[in-house]
């Protein structure tokens, strides 16, 4: 994404959590996918006008907003904006 302000600039990270974690739930799933958005509210707005089932969030975090949400499938995705983590935003 050439205009991403994220520090991380856009690396794709694997977490792996632990077998007792319930991260995860709802989702009997043992992974979750996260995708970045550019405006986490809107794409909120549009994925309930659509039905889809918010399980969470909007949540602020030093380094963005959260929210998560399951797919047709019913695996648990994470929605993530993300906010270059300075410290005027820490304490998000």
């Amino acid at each position: 994404m050439a205009d991403d302000k994220a520090e991380d600039k856009a690396l794709t990270v694997w977490h792996i959590a632990e077998k007792e974690s319930d991260w995860f739930s709802p989702s009997d799933s043992l992974f979750m996918i996260n995708y970045r958005v550019d405006n986490l509210d809107e794409m909120i707005a549009q994925l309930h006008a659509g039905g889809v089932q918010i399980v969470g969030g909007p949540k602020s975090h030093e380094n963005g907003k959260f929210a998560w949400i399951m797919d047709p499938e019913g695996n648990k995705v994470e929605l993530w904006e993300p906010m270059i983590w300075d410290e005027k935003n820490k304490g998000a």
